[in-house]
Formats: structure tokens, sequence, C-alpha cells
């Protein structure tokens, strides 16, 4: 059982907190590349309880700074956009992607002041079109060779939503298998064709039978777990009769990510990105090995959902998240649509603020989260006491090697599914368009 004292250690993500001083040290999501439009690149950003302007300069590049003003504490957020960074206009002091101090306008001519004031800021990256910050000491770790990172532009969309609770029951929800058969239970099948780029409608791998009745008809998995490279691998199998075992692997990325098979030819790699101690976003690259992205269908179909500029959820506890009493009793299993995010947002959101983790009471198919916290309070130990944590790849050599990771959801021969899953893989990368790089056989 998770003590109290454990689960503040876990959860809280402040300056100076446990959890907190781990996290900082990884790169994290911490807005969309469209969050920065033209008229105006400057976005204000809360992460982990800490106030950032995030902005794109003249040149394209981009930043990331405290919010407040070092000379007297005003706004950045409000900023101009121009001379090669960010203008204060307060007194119009002008600072660049690097925090440094490039003009103070109304200091006496001759002032050397300038060179002496520095802006604290953050190292940024764009990848796959979300934009990573590094918030911690140091060096920042290289980013691996994951799937969503490799592929083209016209290979992944990215999008985000609105959590109204703490990052880690949020993300907790993403390495439970056994949750699916139930949570998102549908009592019919869809054509598959007709739900592209949605969760749990399509037809497992090699096979005709839709993801939705092997949920429903199969909902007693066999949960393995395995500690990899990365984080931890998923394995949970489903007997569908005796010659044929529906596999399904997923993966835990170290600290706060998981990988998952949204079809037999696309990935969802997804973050868990805290704003305080009670409220998160999740940020998700979907990956093809087939065709490109329809960016425009997908992005339409989650702005049903999804507000604009924030990405806050349009059903949410203020409205019972939809929830219908014919539509649970027909149709689908919790009454709340046909959207699994409004199904994950319930079930999160429903346990608190902050989980009270004293109160719960685990099973056999907890083992991934069982796993998953006591590799995250050894890396929040590691991290306290001011050494490396784990799985934080500073050589960028060393970085390449962590590929993938594999995600797959097939229906394979019972005798031979552990071979079965790594072949599959193997095919889906063969067959993409753009050079999907090779999963080692040991990983």
């Amino acid at each position: 059982m998770t003590t109290h004292d454990q689960n503040m250690r876990m959860t809280r993500v402040g300056p100076g907190q446990p959890a907190g001083k781990l996290l900082r040290r990884y790169w994290q999501p911490v807005a969309l590349i469209e969050e920065l439009d033209d008229l105006r690149p400057v976005r204000p950003l809360k992460l982990m309880g800490q106030d950032f302007v995030l902005f794109r300069d003249e040149q394209g590049r981009y930043g990331m700074l405290d919010r407040d003003c070092p000379h007297r504490g005003a706004d950045l957020a409000f900023g101009r956009p121009e001379d090669g960074g960010l203008r204060c206009p307060f007194h119009g002091w002008l600072f660049d992607v690097k925090g440094n101090c490039l003009q103070m306008p109304a200091e006496p001519e001759g002032s050397k002041l300038c060179q002496r004031i520095k802006q604290k800021s953050y190292p940024v990256q764009l990848r796959s079109g979300i934009l990573f910050a590094y918030l911690g000491e140091g060096e920042p770790p290289a980013f691996p060779e994951l799937d969503c990172f490799v592929a083209p532009d016209s290979h992944v969309f990215a999008f985000k939503g609105h959590m109204a609770c703490n990052w880690l029951q949020a993300l907790e929800v993403g390495i439970d298998p056994a949750h699916a058969s139930f949570l998102h239970r549908f009592f019919e099948d869809e054509d598959p064709n007709a739900n592209y780029g949605r969760q749990f409608r399509a037809n497992s791998a090699d096979s005709d039978m839709p993801m939705t009745r092997v949920l429903r008809e199969f909902e007693r998995p066999n949960i393995e777990v395995e500690r990899t490279d990365y984080g931890m691998r998923l394995i949970a199998l489903r007997e569908i009769n005796d010659k044929n075992t529906h596999v399904r692997v997923t993966n835990l990325l170290f600290p706060q990510a998981f990988n998952i098979p949204l079809s037999a030819e696309m990935t969802i790699t997804q973050w868990h990105m805290p704003v305080d101690d009670v409220n998160c976003y999740w940020f998700a690259i979907f990956t093809s090995f087939a065709g490109p992205v329809d960016k425009q269908q997908m992005r339409e179909q989650r702005l049903q959902l999804y507000t604009l500029p924030d990405y806050i959820p349009r059903l949410n506890k203020s409205n019972d998240y939809g929830f219908n009493a014919l539509e649970q009793k027909t149709q689908t299993y919790t009454g709340m649509g046909s959207d699994i995010n409004v199904h994950d947002q319930w079930a999160v959101e429903s346990q608190g603020p902050i989980q009270d983790r004293t109160r719960e009471h685990l099973g056999s198919t907890d083992k991934a989260i069982i796993n998953y916290r006591s590799m995250l309070m050894k890396a929040i130990d590691q991290a306290e006491t001011g050494n490396e944590p784990p799985l934080m790849v500073l050589d960028a050599n060393a970085a390449k090697a962590i590929r993938g990771p594999v995600t797959i959801d097939g229906i394979a021969p019972t005798a031979t599914w552990r071979a079965y899953w790594r072949e599959a893989d193997a095919r889906k990368r063969a067959a993409a368009p753009w050079q999907a790089p090779a999963v080692l056989a040991a990983e």
C-alpha cells in the first residue's frame, strides 16, 4: 500500500518538490507548434507550478523565459516580439531566446547594466509538431530515435488536451491494460473504415475481428511486464480460443509517457505534463506507418471535444461528461459517448485532484502500475540526492540506440505469440513508406 508521504513525493511537482526535481531532468512537452501563430508568436505557459513565456523570434528560433521581467517584474507574456528577441513593454528591455539582455533603451548612453542582466532561459526544441523544453539544471538529455521523432512531418499529427487532476493518475490509466475491456466497452461494432484516427475502433492485425469485440468478449487479460532501456513493455494476452491469442504490446516511456497502438498502421505516443499539482495536459503524437496522416480530419475530430485556445474539454465534470443513462444501457459501458478520451478523463478526474492512494486496493492486473511506482520512487530518490536519474541518456549516439518501441494489436497463433509480435513489428516497419528504424531483436 502507498503511504501518504510516498503519494506526496510522487505527485508534487513544484520547484524543489521531489517529483518536480525528477521531471525537470527530462525534456518535457510544453506547447503545440500551432499555439505560436504568425501574428503574435508569444504564449504564456504554466508548467510544474512555474510561470514561463514561450516565443519565436524573427529568425525562427524558439525561446522560453521566466515570465517576470528581471527589471521590476512586469509580465513578459505581453512582450513585443521584435529586434531579435522579446521586448518588455514597461521600459523596453529586450531579451533573446537565451535570456541575454540585448537592449535597455531608457538607460543612459554607455550604461553597462545590460551586460550584467540575464533572464532565466530554457532550451527548446521542436519535434513532430510539439515544442519540448528542458527545465532542469545541467545539460539536457539527448532525444532517442523514437518512431514519433523519426517519422516525417507528413506522417505525424500532434494534439493536446487538459485534465483537471494530478499528472500521475492521468498517466497511470495508460499503463492499465485491463481497464479497456470495461471503460472503453462498446456494445456494438462499427465499420473500421468509418473510424479513421479513433482508438479501439479498427480491426486487430492479421484478423477481421474488431478490437471492440476483443475487449468486450475477452475481459480477463494475462498481463506481462518487462523492464527495457526506455522504461517498461506491457504485453496483454487475451486467449480467443485454443489456437489463437490476442496480443497487445504497449509501453511506458520513462518518466511520464506511454506508447500504444491506435491501429495496425498507427501508434500514439502520449506525455502527461503537469501544469501544477492538480492540473495537467496530455500531449500526443500520432505516427503512421502507412500513408500520410489526414491532419485536418484528425484535428476536426478532436476539436469537437476541445475548445481553443486552451484545449479545455467540452465534456467535463460540470456537465457530467455528457452522461446519458439510455446510452449506458444500450450502447456504451460508461454512457459518456464514443470518444475514449472522455472515458479516461472521467476515470482520472473522478479520483479527485490528487488521488488518495492510501485508500486503494490494487489487484493482479495492476502489476504495471506497481512496477512503475517502484521505478518512480527510486528515480525520485536518485534525483533528490543529486545523482543522475535513470534512463536519462546524455550521449547522442547512445540515444540513437533507443528505437521504436514496438506496439502491436493483433491476433497470433497461441503457440508462437512471442515470435509473432516481433515479426509483425518488423513487417510493419519494412512496409513503411518512410525509413522506420528497425528495433533490435534483443530489445
